[in-house]
């Protein structure tokens, strides 16, 4: 019960408060409407636009990219643990 009336006291609160502050209502001479009417048009012509362009999702031309030109060969190595020259394939690129 305590919890009830504290928010119903709460709420009394903000709604007098709203209510003492609200200015009067004025049309303006009709401004506030054009301006509604215009951000209203404007939206459609915009969202229009957006509607029919292209997809940003489109994808990118392929691209070609030359890889070097590479090739096996040997190579001899010297191994100092067991003492003996060795040899191993290395992959050469240009």
């Amino acid at each position: 019960m305590k919890k009830t009336v504290t928010a119903l006291l709460a709420a009394a609160t903000v709604a007098g408060s709203l209510v003492s502050i609200a200015p009067p209502a004025k049309a303006d001479g009709g401004r506030i409407a054009a301006g509604i009417a215009g951000g209203l048009i404007g939206g459609a012509l915009l969202g229009g636009a957006l509607a029919n362009s292209r997809p940003a999702y489109a994808e990118p031309a392929p691209v070609y990219v030359e890889e070097p030109v590479c090739h096996w060969t040997r190579e001899r190595f010297w191994d100092d643990y067991a003492g003996v020259w060795r040899s191993r394939r290395v992959r050469v690129c240009d």
